[in-house]
């Protein structure tokens, strides 16, 4: 009796990997294209990470690779600096006021036009905009920099002289050194080049919504504001979710249009700076150009930390508020 389980168990282990590399084969393409991803992973985001060795040591380039490992261990020692730095303060509030400032205006911004965008019948008319509110996303932000210079100079600038030529001001405004305009300049330009972007995704949230609902809530009289508050917006709410937890966790990089140390290293000057100076314009200047790169590794995995805690709480937040959760 045991003789014949084994044997069955053998057949049926035998049968179930013939059918596996049956499926593996008629899918190899699938396969490889998946290989490719975790070989990219594996190279670019998995090993650099023994990189984080040098946030606890005292290394220095002319080591090498080897004097990652090899180094003289100190600890907590450039955490201690950096907590205890001049800048510190100033330059944690302008991360922090930066971030909360896209996700106050950046995050609303896509949902809106999606919800406004599908209340659109003529469907000419709402493709062309769609495609010039997404264009901007493949535009760099060193484009979008000479653009807003073109457009904001106090010299050359388009606005400036139109202002100047209606008489609604007397002097031109100083929009791209003025440390007063800086964070409006960055979400401003942030949204202006990313909502289309997003709005992509909740356009296909709704798609998914059943034509049905609204056609029922419309025999039932309700109006057009009433449809999106009780069938369009509750039909978006678990990919809102789910954005929502994605743009948290990536915070302090600038969350939905995650840009914050390309304008804030692109649009800062020496006379901006104390609003344009951030975290990650810190570990960069200090790690390339003062070539501490241990006090720069420190920096940025404290920055790390705190996005894993963000993404992991907002999580766990939102799947006990709403049941919806990104895993």
């Amino acid at each position: 009796m045991e003789l014949d389980t084994r044997v069955t168990r053998a057949a049926g282990t035998s049968a179930g990997q013939a059918q596996f590399w049956k499926r593996f084969k008629k899918q190899k393409t699938l396969h490889l294209f998946v290989g490719l991803g975790m070989i990219f992973l594996l190279i670019f985001a998995y090993t650099p990470m023994f990189g984080i060795l040098m946030a606890f040591k005292n290394y220095s380039i002319s080591m090498g690779i080897k004097g990652i490992f090899t180094s003289e261990w100190v600890g907590l020692k450039h955490f201690d600096e950096f907590v205890n730095d001049y800048q510190f303060g100033t330059i944690v509030r302008n991360t922090l006021v930066l971030s909360f400032l896209k996700v106050i205006f950046a995050f609303p911004a896509p949902i809106l036009l999606a919800i406004l965008l599908n209340e659109v019948k003529n469907l000419r008319y709402k493709r062309f905009v769609q495609t010039v509110s997404y264009l901007p996303h493949f535009i760099s932000w060193v484009v979008v920099v000479g653009i807003a210079f073109a457009f904001l100079s106090t010299d050359v600038g388009m606005v400036n002289k139109a202002l100047l030529g209606l008489g609604l001001i007397d002097k031109p405004l100083d929009i791209l050194t003025n440390p007063d305009y800086f964070w409006g300049l960055a979400v401003g330009s942030a949204v202006w080049k990313e909502m289309g972007w997003w709005t992509i995704i909740f356009l296909a949230a709704i798609a998914g919504i059943n034509p049905s609902l609204y056609e029922a809530a419309q025999i039932d009289g309700a109006g057009r504001l009433a449809r999106i508050r009780h069938i369009t917006f509750p039909g978006m709410k678990g990919t809102i979710v789910v954005v929502l937890i994605l743009t948290i966790g990536s915070i302090l990089g600038g969350g939905l249009v995650g840009s914050n140390f390309e304008q804030a290293f692109l649009f800062g000057n020496s006379i901006n700076n104390p609003t344009s100076e951030i975290v990650q314009t810190y570990a960069f200047k200090v790690g390339l150009r003062d070539g501490r790169f241990s006090y720069a590794a420190a920096i940025d995995l404290v920055q790390s930390v705190i996005s894993v805690i963000l993404i992991f709480s907002s999580n766990y937040i939102a799947k006990r508020t709403s049941g919806s959760s990104l895993f």
